[in-house]
């Protein structure tokens, strides 16, 4: 009876803030899919006149929605191009773009009645192109008026089936994120509830404490947004100053203290190959005092037990405590069964956490698995991450939360 209260009172929640049975409109929430192939994060976007549907896949460290146009039944006949001469070519260009070469520009009116061109990445192939074409249409119910990129169908190799294109989720102005903010008017927050089926992302102003199911807000412990050393690096990050295992430090060969990625691309936390040997080693010995038996790894995985044996808890598997210790040690991320052990057969369970390799552009990248069933808050005004407990802690988990 508690579990089922708590569920509906979290459905409430997300109903009282959220822009679709919200009459201020201080939020939009988004319904969010996860594709078992492609362990990919998807929503549902409608856009354009006549409105058509499209699945999109959720991307936190892309700066703009683009999409494949062609792929519509129907042309849009709302949908209008950007040109070159325009100040939102130049907004959505950003740091591209040298200011005075801008300017300049415009003396040729050859320039002038070009087309906006704004390069468009595929993160997870990492095809990026440069000849995509800046337009604004009609987007969610034709209640917002957004810039896009209309990109060439090739772009979409890699993603889900049936995807269209991907939605950038960063803190710069033209990601979609930041033109929902503008929109409504509201607060520059991304609440984000993924699971292994559906789960939610919001867009704006939180529920208020007096509000039913609000405990799950107050539980979120923060963490600071830190700056991203390699500009081309948009994803949210945080500080993890050291991580632990069943309570013990683990000792690397040199001090972490950088960025973590937060990312809904890469499926799993990947770790700097010298990192991953040392956490591996430290997370096998823990395993063992548990009396968790090793066997061959499953690929991509570098580290599996036999699950016969393993018992359960309210939080997953029974195994190992990982601990990310963060500004200090009295703030730290836990990640029990259910976000470290991912079971690949009936048999085996691996460690869902992989060698992303000697030279990787960022050390250490929390992948989506390990946001599951988590409720995470990135806040843009205040420069902050927040995040919950497992909802296994109560008996909740993210595909209860409702748009």
């Amino acid at each position: 009876m508690a579990s089922s209260s708590l569920f509906l009172s979290l459905s409430l929640t997300l109903c009282l803030v959220s822009s679709l049975c919200y009459a201020h409109k201080s939020s939009l929430t988004l319904p969010v899919t996860k594709d078992d192939s492609t362990h990919q994060y998807l929503t549902t976007l409608s856009y354009g006149t006549p409105v058509e549907s499209a699945k999109f896949v959720l991307d936190l460290g892309g700066s703009i929605l683009w999409a494949d146009c062609a792929s519509r039944t129907t042309p849009s006949s709302t949908l209008a191009p950007i040109f070159h001469r325009s100040i939102r070519c130049l907004t959505a260009k950003g740091p591209e773009i040298e200011t005075h070469r801008w300017l300049s520009s415009l003396a040729n009116p050859i320039d002038q009645d070009q087309p906006c061109q704004i390069p468009a990445e595929n993160s997870i192939s990492g095809k990026r192109v440069t000849e995509g074409e800046l337009v604004e249409d009609l987007v969610i119910n034709r209640s917002h008026e957004l810039l896009f990129t209309c990109s060439p169908t090739l772009l979409l190799n890699g993603l889900a089936t049936g995807a269209k294109g991907m939605v950038g989720l960063d803190r710069s102005r033209t990601s979609f994120s930041s033109q929902v903010f503008h929109s409504l008017g509201t607060q520059r927050k991304i609440t984000l509830c993924l699971s292994s089926s559906s789960g939610i992302v919001q867009f704006g102003n939180v529920a208020h404490e007096s509000q039913p199911g609000s405990e799950i807000f107050r539980s979120l412990t923060f963490t600071p947004l830190v700056a991203n050393q390699d500009q081309t690096q948009t994803h949210p990050s945080i500080n993890v100053n050291s991580v632990k295992i069943n309570g013990k430090k683990v000792s690397f060969d040199s001090p972490l203290g950088g960025g973590a990625q937060l990312s809904t691309v890469v499926p799993y936390t990947t770790l700097q190959t010298s990192i991953y040997a040392n956490f591996e080693s430290a997370y096998l010995k823990a395993a063992s005092s548990m009396s968790m038996k090793r066997v061959d790894p499953v690929s991509p995985f570098g580290l599996c037990f036999e699950s016969n044996g393993v018992g359960s808890s309210q939080v997953g598997p029974n195994v190992p405590v990982i601990d990310l210790v963060l500004q200090s040690e009295m703030v730290k991320w836990s990640i029990h069964g259910r976000n470290s052990m991912v079971q690949v057969n009936d048999d085996v369970m691996c460690l869902g956490f992989v060698d992303g390799g000697e030279n990787p552009r960022n050390p250490i990248v929390i992948g989506g698995y390990q946001l599951e069933d988590v409720l995470v808050q990135i806040d843009f005004d205040t420069s902050m991450v927040g995040f919950s407990p497992s909802l296994l802690t109560k008996h909740a988990t993210c595909s209860h939360f409702k748009p």
